[in-house]
């Protein structure tokens, strides 16, 4: 539980323990109280439980990985902690008991360089410690930083060196914000305009809370307003948007303030700039935020990605038109029948397994297993593993991909809540392990071990 809130060690003793031990004398009296006592949760003892934990963790997960039918999809991501530290990031998704699953595989510091050789020795040494192979791995997902794709050098570089057919796919969401910044000028000052208005309400304290009281005092929808960072994915939308709802608000406190920045809020081109770049951002918004999450595939992200571009055309018509008022429909998910669709193109006459694909399409029951209720893409194809390998095969070529490196971002928030700077020396693995492990441990195992060691 500890480890899970991502708590320091120390919180067993100086929190729990004497809270468990007050509630028993109350509740139970004061044998149980004396009874319960005898339980050890030093600094040392939940600091070693943690470590078995994640070593029974990571048993179980390299046990799964090499049962797998299907090559597995690697996640890479490094940031740098509280003590500037750089620590790499690696989750993965494989078939396992019918079904696609997403793991914590590792979390360990780079000790000197970042470079894409440092990065590769540090995975190459897990999988050598775990006797993993390389061929194992069927794609690896990054977030674009030059070390991990360069094209002689990178990373993927490297690693197809030993796995030469390895498919590598670029973070969408990253490829998504760094196409998002090449603005048409005028957009481009309109966004320089409305960061330095946040910067000089926001960023300095007094206007900072006058602001707030003025806002308060007339009622205005919001209090303040929000930053805009570009390691952020969401926060340009979101940065907008605020601005956009308290325009009036925030032209009557840049005249008092006498800022030379109220002039633009008075500016009708801005007005219109400002207004469409908090439409489409939104849009890009939702659209990021729908493409984030487990369980997202490239059938998937594809099918909103092309959705989203599919509707640009007809917005734009509509804008032309005098209606400025979007219709947002359901995205189309690209479920069975797309990916269906997408293995036949793909199979040529010359291919044996497009008999089997024939095969499969005329099975009725196959029709009957994908509608039946609870069932998803990724649980029906792992399904037919064992009657037509060599399609199921090419499907997880497509499921078991990564699209995003959300689950990294995940475990860069876990990291910056344990490794704190009151526990900047903290060996953060092992309890990043046994927090964002989606494996349970198996705790009768573990206590039966230790019986066994005391009894000897």
């Amino acid at each position: 539980m500890i480890a899970r809130e991502k708590n320091p060690h120390t919180i067993g003793e100086t929190l729990v323990k004497p809270c468990a031990l007050e509630m028993a004398k109350i509740v139970l009296g004061e044998d149980a109280a004396k009874k319960l006592s005898q339980v050890s949760v030093s600094n040392d003892t939940v600091h070693q439980r943690i470590k078995d934990m994640s070593q029974d963790i990571i048993t179980q997960v390299v046990s799964e990985i090499k049962q797998s039918p299907a090559k597995i999809s690697m996640q890479i991501d490094e940031t740098t902690d509280v003590s500037n530290h750089s620590q790499l990031l690696v989750f993965v998704r494989y078939v396992h008991e019918k079904n696609i699953k997403e793991e914590f595989l590792f979390c360990e510091r780079l000790e000197t360089t970042t470079k894409a050789v440092d990065v590769f020795k540090l995975i190459q040494s897990f999988l050598d410690r775990h006797e993993l192979a390389w061929d194992l791995i069927g794609s690896i997902c990054t977030d674009g930083a030059p070390a991990l794709i360069g094209k002689k050098s990178g990373f993927v570089a490297i690693v197809k060196e030993k796995a030469p057919r390895v498919l590598t796919t670029h973070c969408v969401l990253h490829r998504q914000v760094l196409a998002s910044k090449t603005l048409p000028k005028i957009l481009k000052e309109a966004m320089g305009i409305v960061v330095q208005t946040v910067n000089f309400i926001r960023g300095r304290p007094l206007n900072h809370r006058l602001f707030k009281i003025f806002c308060d005092e007339i009622g205005a929808e919001h209090g303040v307003l929000l930053y805009h960072t570009e390691v952020r994915w969401l926060s340009r939308g979101s940065v907008l948007t605020r601005v956009v709802e308290l325009q009036d608000e925030i032209l009557e406190f840049l005249k008092h303030q006498q800022s030379p920045l109220a002039k633009h809020f008075e500016d009708e081109h801005f007005i219109v700039s400002l207004g469409y770049l908090a439409d489409i951002f939104s849009l890009l918004n939702d659209l990021n935020t729908s493409m984030q999450g487990r369980d997202v595939d490239i059938i998937r992200a594809r099918g909103k990605v092309v959705a989203f571009t599919r509707k640009l055309p007809i917005w734009c018509r509509r804008v032309e038109s005098g209606n400025l008022i979007l219709m947002i429909f359901a995205w189309n998910w690209f479920g069975y029948k797309t990916l269906s669709h997408l293995m036949y193109r793909d199979l040529s006459d010359n291919d044996i397994a497009k008999d089997d694909f024939i095969e499969f399409q005329e099975d009725p029951r196959k029709k009957a297993d994908f509608e039946r209720a609870g069932m998803d893409v990724k649980q029906f194809w792992c399904e037919q593993i064992s009657a037509y390998p060599s399609l199921a095969m090419r499907a997880m070529n497509v499921l078991v991909p990564f699209t995003t490196t959300y689950l990294c971002e995940i475990g860069f928030s876990a990291l910056l809540n344990l490794n704190s700077k009151w526990r900047n020396r903290l060996d953060v693995s092992d309890d990043m392990r046994v927090a964002l492990s989606a494996t349970v441990t198996r705790f009768d195992a573990l206590i039966a071990g230790k019986q066994q060691q005391i009894s000897h």
